[in-house]
């Protein structure tokens, strides 16, 4: 059951992401409580537990991103989510699975774009002089728009791949 919930979850939150920008309340909060509240009946306090480890790693991997911007809330409630249902080691897989398919989604599209160039200068003036690079470089003026990737497709493809190495083994 928690692989079919999970599925559901994760096609709902790509098509809002793709079409609205926006992965929804209604699907990930009843989710997330929906999960540990399964685990609690079906497995007792260690079910709850399990749950709950899923819960917190699944916010630990996503809060910095979330708090520096990069991500919104539903991108981290989605992975939260997804820990609820599958626990700690499923989400930390499917998290650094996510992460790794959002970075070459990225690099493809600086590619595409022809930014690459610029984004490294930017990070490299950011590191030599341990400084934002805000106000020392005209990001928005130098870039048509800023990049922008749904990020409950690498979450949706990073589980994918979480699943098939779990069948796997």
């Amino acid at each position: 059951m928690p692989t079919l919930v999970i599925i559901l979850i994760l096609v709902i939150s790509v098509v809002t992401d793709l079409c609205n920008r926006n992965i929804l309340n209604i699907v990930t909060l009843p989710a997330i409580l929906g999960a540990l509240i399964y685990h609690f009946i079906f497995l007792g306090l260690e079910g709850f537990l399990f749950s709950g480890q899923g819960f917190l790693v699944g916010l630990g991997l996503l809060f910095i991103p979330f708090i520096l911007g990069v991500i919104g809330a539903g991108d981290v409630k989605l992975l939260v989510a997804i820990g609820a249902w599958k626990g700690a080691i499923f989400v930390f897989y499917t998290g650094i699975y996510a992460a790794i398919i959002g970075g070459l989604i990225a690099l493809f599209i600086l590619l595409k774009r022809r930014e690459l160039s610029f984004i490294i200068k930017k990070v490299l003036f950011t590191a030599v002089f341990f400084q934002s690079a805000k106000g020392s470089l005209l990001v928005q003026d130098d870039m048509k728009e800023a990049i922008s990737i749904p990020f409950a497709v690498p979450i949706a493809l990073g589980a994918l791949y979480s699943f098939l190495m779990e069948s796997t083994l």
